[in-house]
């Protein structure tokens, strides 16, 4: 019995206590809730749904407590039912209802914490977007973690996820860049503004190889040149070291393709029909405090250029136009201007604000010994995902960097995560893994296949806090998604290592038997246990986009 079939049991049996005593069923929520308790003596679950719901049906809440831990009792998959001060409820489930989550999880197997409740959504998950000047940075390559996590997380509960890149292909910073690279060709300093580091001479040369006498070339058609080419190549690095991290894209979007097509224009042209669009000073304004933002925002300036504001509009209105229900921006620290502008833009069109969610990163470190480590061999003072994945490699960097809310900045102690070592946060659950898998291979040696497994045998302490805990997965993985965080998910599976090293470590719990013996129900309910322990790390660790070894 599952967290979720336990509440669906309590709310059913909440709704016959009522009845029988002539007490309305309606004052139920729709969704009873049902939580461990943290002092494991108090039960295996507590609710308080007593305490939500006496008042309003006019019943003490302790003696409706009292009420439904009676009617619990009776329950075959019920071992006891206790009321706890005014009116909580604890509950500990008989071990062969218990047991049953393990036959559930190897029923489902990859599918075990899946669920349809956001079958229907099609959602448009924008992140990393870093603009094609430079490799990706750590603030990119949080997104490309965090953001790939979420979007499986979010398919896992049925969504229809698209993943989209938007290639910002327009604007000063695409100059400066081919200024660059010309003065990287040409031999002369990098200008004002400009960027630098070896990528600039590596894809300056790149061109030249491509067309000799670039350099020379007028001006203007030098520079567009260097433009065209350097981006190209700039872009094909990104998704080169994407892909080799484990993230790829369903839709890269050129930000040119907005103006290009007069989406802009049209954008433009609708809101000042609606009037949502004001000249002052010369320049058009997008009446963006009317529906929340905290200024009025410039969208075409006094000189008659669209201000980037501009193609932010079109861009959603693109995404509206292509059929999505959800449009979820994944931002850097200095973009929370874009969450009231965005849903601005959205409320100006007529449109519902709660289409566009926006969601902002906090700043990476990386550290050794507590100092900042300066180590980009390629991009001069700036650290990338290809710094960092030469550092920890791809497992330990995605899973570091989901691991803490996107809220929060991080420091990555590079010492910490490439320890061969349980502290290590990604070897201990990797292991736990590794081992689970040991087990099932030696296993083989045993006859297994002629016992059938008892999981009413599994009644110690350490076995039902690890089938409890593998009980959680689910509502863990739901949880994740509603909220938009993915760390939930890492820290689940840190708290499910935690309960199976100790289990296997335990030889109370032997799970093979010792020498010639033969095997039992116990044994063979063990391995059950193992198995599925196995399958919620592996689907947990698939969510995440990090691998699941089989040996370490």
């Amino acid at each position: 019995m599952t967290p979720a079939d336990l509440a669906d049991l309590l709310r059913a049996t909440a709704a016959r206590v009522l009845v029988e005593r002539g007490l309305d069923p309606q004052v139920l929520p729709a969704e009873v809730t049902v939580e461990r308790p943290r002092n494991p003596e108090h039960g295996d679950y507590a609710t308080n749904v007593a305490l939500q719901v006496g008042k309003k049906a006019g019943v003490n809440p302790r003696e409706l407590a009292g009420w439904l831990a009676e009617a619990l009792g009776a329950d075959a998959g019920v071992a006891s039912a206790d009321v706890a001060g005014p009116g909580f409820l604890n509950i500990r489930l008989a071990a062969a209802a218990q047991g049953a989550i393990l036959t559930q999880v190897l029923a489902a197997g990859p599918a075990f914490g899946t669920a349809e409740v956001m079958k229907g959504t099609s959602i448009n998950l924008e992140f990393v977007s870093a603009n094609p000047t430079g490799p990706i940075h750590l603030g990119g390559t949080r997104w490309a973690s965090v953001g790939d996590a979420l979007g499986r997380i979010l398919a896992a509960q049925g969504a229809e996820v698209t993943r989209e890149y938007y290639f910002n292909d327009n604007g000063a910073q695409i100059d400066r860049f081919a200024d660059s690279l010309v003065a990287a060709a040409t031999g002369v300093p990098t200008p004002e503004n400009g960027y630098a580091g070896a990528y600039i001479s590596e894809i300056a040369g790149t061109v030249v190889e491509r067309h000799p006498g670039a350099a020379e070339l007028p001006p203007d058609e030098r520079h567009e040149l260097f433009r065209r080419e350097g981006v190209e190549l700039m872009f094909a690095h990104i998704k080169r070291t994407l892909h080799d991290f484990g993230t790829d894209f369903d839709v890269y979007f050129n930000e040119s393709s907005l103006f290009a097509s007069g989406a802009v224009e049209r954008a433009v042209t609708e809101l000042k029909a609606s009037g949502n669009l004001y000249e002052k000073d010369g320049a058009w304004w997008i009446a963006s405090t009317e529906y929340g933002d905290d200024k009025d925002r410039v969208v075409i300036k006094s000189d008659g250029a669209s201000a980037y504001i501009a193609g932010d509009i079109a861009y959603f209105q693109d995404k509206r136009s292509r059929g999505f229900d959800l449009c979820i921006y994944m931002l850097g620290a200095d973009h929370h201007g874009y969450i009231g502008r965005l849903k601005a833009a959205a409320a100006a069109f007529g449109d519902d604000p709660d289409t566009v969610e926006v969601l902002i990163g906090q700043m990476v470190n990386l550290v050794r010994d507590g100092v900042a480590v300066k180590m980009s061999k390629r991009a001069g003072t700036v650290v990338t995902l290809d710094d960092l994945v030469e550092a920890i490699g791809v497992d330990a960097a995605r899973y570091s960097l989901v691991r803490s809310s996107v809220n929060s900045s991080i420091d990555i102690d590079l010492d910490l995560w490439t320890k061969q070592d349980t502290v290590n946060p990604i070897y201990y659950v990797q292991y736990a893994h590794a081992r689970t898998c040991r087990i099932i291979d030696n296993a083989a040696a045993f006859d297994f296949a002629s016992v059938a497994p008892d999981l009413g045998l599994l009644t110690a302490d350490r076995e039902g806090e690890l089938i409890r805990t593998i009980g959680e997965y689910p509502r863990v993985v739901a949880t994740a998604a509603q909220m938009r965080e993915p760390h939930r998910v890492v820290r689940y599976l840190e708290e499910l290592a935690g309960a199976y090293h100790p289990f296997q470590s335990d030889d109370e719990m032997r799970v093979l038997p010792r020498g010639d013996e033969p095997v039992d129900a116990r044994n063979a309910a063990r391995l059950e246990l193992v198995k599925a322990t196995r399958q919620v790390l592996a689907n947990g660790l698939g969510l995440l986009g990090v691998s699941a070894p089989e040996r370490m």
